[in-house]
């Protein structure tokens, strides 16, 4: 399997994500688009467009992108209690469609502000039940017509989305990647998700956890094609691994001296990101350059652990991850924009050789 590898897009209200440079015009759609032109050029396939409430919408800034470029593809993530499963199957069809089947999606189901935009979605129980129910009806909408569905959460009768997903280079309709460390987690992506997403651990946790969902699906009965799994991390990319590890230090010596721990209290329940910030005991360099200190000092989610090095470094271990069984890579550094012409200039041939 050829790997692939996409960027991340910061699709932010207020600028300056993660160290990025700070301009007026961040989040305007002259930039972003100067972003994903950006990622065209440089060798990578596409980008994440990250999502909660308080941020821009996601699929709103996906369609302005894949509009302006060409190849770009815009992994789009959304959650299933902003949107109804039909009213997305259709938003979505409705793009692949438009957009020559550029279209990934992520769907996200960590906890977020949910009474700000009127959803309640229970305990974690009830949360993955409803996702699991919103894939599975939306990958009939895509692949069926008059589709009647009765379940505990959605229901529709004869719904046929228009217009028809259109199965292109072996895939039936847009990816579904799906992330999640919990057991009620992994039991939905053992089924119903196409790829699913890690955050960047140590290779033996990658590797036991993909042992683990393979052994699931095979478990639970999966009747789709088989899991795949990709890798979401920061990787702090220079000439040489000794200005690398440098300009690593000083960024967490900036992060502990200026913000302190400003974690996202509901990210830090979430039992992957609990998963990352356990590794912080076992070290400040984890494997051959898997830094862990950014986690203690308000580092969350991708930004938690970083793998550091030379473009060598970095790809040696890009390679560990592969042979292991990941096949997607999401992969980011700040100032972004820069970074998408060092690492896909630097980075990307060696990954690819």
């Amino acid at each position: 399997m050829t790997s692939e590898f996409l960027w991340y897009i910061p699709n932010q209200v207020d600028p300056g994500h993660r160290g990025d440079d700070a301009v007026d015009d961040h989040n305007s759609l002259d930039t972003l688009t100067g972003h994903a032109r950006a990622l065209e050029d440089h060798g990578w396939l596409g980008a994440l467009l990250g999502t909660s409430w308080g941020r821009p919408d996601t699929f709103t800034v996906a369609t302005a992108l894949a509009a302006r470029t060409t190849t770009f593809e815009p992994l789009v993530a959304i959650r299933p209690g902003y949107w109804r499963p039909a009213h997305f199957a259709s938003a979505a069809a409705t793009l692949d469609h438009l957009s020559g089947g550029r279209l990934r999606i992520n769907i996200v189901s960590g906890q977020d502000n949910l009474a700000a935009y009127g959803d309640s979605e229970g305990d974690q129980a009830h949360r993955y039940a409803r996702t699991r129910e919103f894939l599975q009806l939306v990958r009939r909408l895509w692949t069926e017509e008059g589709v009647t569905f009765d379940g505990e959460h959605f229901r529709v009768t004869d719904s046929t989305v228009l217009p028809r997903i259109e199965p292109r280079e072996g895939r039936p309709h847009p990816r579904l990647y799906f992330g999640g460390a919990s057991d009620a987690a992994e039991r939905v992506a053992a089924t119903d998700a196409d790829v699913q997403l890690f955050w960047g651990e140590t290779y033996d946790g990658v590797g036991e956890r993909i042992d683990r969902l393979r052994a699931l699906s095979a478990s639970l009965g999966r009747e789709h094609a088989p899991l795949e799994f990709g890798l979401r991390i920061t990787t702090l990319v220079r000439d040489t691994t000794e200005e690398a590890w440098a300009d690593a230090e000083a960024k967490v010596a900036a992060m502990a001296g200026n913000a302190g721990d400003e974690r996202d209290p509901r990210r830090a329940k979430a039992y992957g990101q609990q998963r990352l910030l356990d590794l912080a005991t076992r070290g400040d360099v984890l494997d051959d350059n898997l830094y862990t200190a950014p986690g203690r000092y308000g580092g969350g989610g991708a930004g938690t652990t970083w793998l550091v090095g030379s473009a060598q470094d970095v790809a040696k271990s890009l390679r560990k991850y592969e042979d292991l069984g990941v096949s997607t890579f999401v992969l980011s550094d700040t100032p972004y924009l820069g970074e998408i012409s060092r690492q896909g200039d630097q980075l990307l041939p060696l990954l690819r050789d």
